[in-house]
């Protein structure tokens, strides 16, 4: 039996479908040139609990902390909480000393934020105080906010989003060419992505850190119980199957810090991957439910499905079967070095369209933000030798030790060490 033509066939169909299914990533870099959110709402008075789960961060949780006292907000709606887990520096010493509660916890075998975030809104429901509380915020301990973040955020529940999130900037975007890399894919996540998104009326998706959820969602969802390796996955996954609908607010800014060398982003990148393959099996019957219940906002379950372990594994199976066929048909070695550049091109230019349309919101010189468009690439493609080894790594949760130690006032254009740097 000749399996040529039914090879080419598959191959053919295969990346139509693939290509239709990926279509959305290359409109979505076009939206917020074209719409803009008119949409806005008298804003409401709410009230915030703060959450910070936080493992030997005494280097960069005071500064976190500060940029939380430096809020425009109202300070007595705003209480912060830091859940200091297995630390052993002075997180707790520092943490109280910046203003917040703090709680102690100590488990060697349930590890991860995941983990912790339940532990830390477990005491508060045990003390009465969740009711005290309209919304609840989540940070990382090496975060920085702008002074109006929470007064921007604000925006999104009082226009009756349960669950929301704002734009993730980098505080060391400059620093290394995985830095580079890493601070590319989440201005592009924020930028493009989740501002598409939701420009769309469709729902966005959180990102590891600067997100929130009301009281109201926190019961529906009966406690935080997203304990996989990537719990901010989860919880998005868990949003779309249930068919509520994520906000983004593109003004209110969040600094993170990315990982300076190649071992600390693979490590990083491992977890995210098992993280996320643990969710694709977990919550393939609900995102498939989830495509025909919730209308339009069902499209963020078809999304998800997309950039799962499904989504990924035809795209794989389809990128063998294509190589198969090229190496029976004598062109498998030319077409290597032409897919490689292919790529690399195409990721060059949503690097390029990312950096100019960010331009003036990166924290690095003229030189840093060029060299960045040609790291990125290099980033995104380490995605495909990460995957793989994850599906075999074994299952852990590693803490990416965090050492860029700056304040918000650091990141003004005046004082960002970064910015001068070049």
């Amino acid at each position: 039996m000749n399996f040529l033509p039914i090879l080419e066939k598959f191959c053919l169909y295969s990346g139509i479908l693939i290509s239709l299914l990926y279509a959305y990533q290359v409109l979505y870099l076009f939206v917020p040139r074209f719409l803009r959110d008119r949409r806005s709402a008298p804003a409401k008075p709410n009230r915030y609990a703060i959450l910070i789960a936080a493992r030997n961060e005494e280097a960069v949780l005071p500064y976190l902390l500060e940029s939380i006292r430096a809020q425009d907000y109202p300070a007595e709606r705003i209480d912060t909480y830091v859940i200091a887990d297995n630390c052993t520096d002075e997180t707790a010493r520092v943490a109280a000393e910046g203003g917040a509660t703090v709680y102690l916890r100590f488990n060697r075998r349930e590890v991860g934020k995941g983990y912790a975030l339940q532990y830390l809104i477990e005491q508060l429901r045990m003390a009465g105080k969740l009711d005290q509380y309209d919304a609840f915020l989540i940070f990382d301990a090496d975060n920085l906010l702008e002074s109006d973040y929470i007064t921007k955020i604000n925006s999104l529940p009082s226009r009756g989003y349960q669950a929301f999130c704002g734009y993730r900037n980098s505080k060391n975007f400059g620093s290394t060419w995985v830095s580079m890399g890493s601070a590319l894919w989440y201005l592009h996540q924020s930028a493009f992505l989740n501002q598409s998104r939701y420009l769309l009326g469709s729902s966005a998706s959180v990102s590891g850190t600067g997100f929130g959820f009301t009281r109201a969602l926190l019961e529906k969802m009966g406690g935080w119980n997203f304990l996989t390796l990537t719990e901010d996955i989860e919880f998005s996954t868990w949003c779309a199957a249930a068919g509520v609908k994520i906000g983004y607010c593109n003004d209110a800014v969040l600094y993170d810090e990315q990982p300076l060398t190649f071992r600390q982003s693979w490590v990083q990148r491992t977890r995210w991957a098992k993280g996320g393959i643990q969710v694709s099996v977990r919550y393939l019957g609900a995102m498939l439910r989830g495509l025909f219940r919730f209308g339009w906002v069902g499209w963020a379950c078809l999304e998800l499905l997309t950039l799962s372990l499904w989504g990924f594994g035809f795209t794989g199976v389809f990128s063998v079967a294509v190589w198969a066929l090229s190496f029976l048909m004598g062109k498998g070695l030319p077409l290597l070095p032409r897919a490689f550049l292919v790529a690399y091109g195409s990721l060059v230019f949503v690097g390029a369209w990312t950096t100019a349309r960010e331009w003036r919101r990166i924290r690095a010189g003229t030189a840093k933000k060029i060299q960045a468009i040609f790291a990125f690439p290099i980033y995104v493609m380490t995605f495909a030798p990460i995957t793989l080894w994850a599906l075999v790594a074994k299952k852990q949760w590693q803490p990416i030790r965090h050492t860029v130690a700056i304040s918000a006032k650091d990141l003004a254009h005046d004082n960002d060490p970064f910015l001068k740097a070049g």
